[in-house]
């Protein structure tokens, strides 16, 4: 039996087994890349065992980054209809118009006498 194939652990607290997910079972149950759960991880933000050099999650680990990330609304109602209608168009908003863009002139164009700015 090789070191990888011991997933499983004994607690010694309860007697129940806990499970060890490896960054990629974690990011296939998240839905999201393992590339952003190693990178949560290392960035400290989510809750993480570093056994053996490597990053650990267990059930719990993963039920706190649910947690962690979950939005939810400000108010215990449902949003007024008021709230969900649109706001006014760009074209009709009392802000002055952007800044129109010019494009610059060719490098070669600039020197006036022919010489590169590198060349003096």
């Amino acid at each position: 039996m090789k070191p990888h194939d011991l997933k499983l652990r004994r607690d010694k607290t309860n007697g129940q087994s806990a499970l060890l997910h490896r960054p990629a079972e974690v990011a296939k149950i998240l839905r999201c890349s393992e590339w952003w759960v190693k990178e949560q991880a290392r960035k400290e933000r989510i809750p993480f065992a570093w056994i053996g050099g490597s990053y650990r999650f267990t059930d719990e680990h993963i039920v706190e980054i649910v947690r962690l990330f979950e939005r939810r609304p400000a108010s215990g109602a449902l949003p007024s209809r008021e709230a969900s209608v649109p706001g006014p168009n760009r074209s009709e908003s009392s802000s002055p118009p952007p800044a129109q863009l010019r494009a610059r002139r060719p490098r070669r164009s600039r020197n006036v006498d022919g010489r590169s700015s590198l060349a003096a």
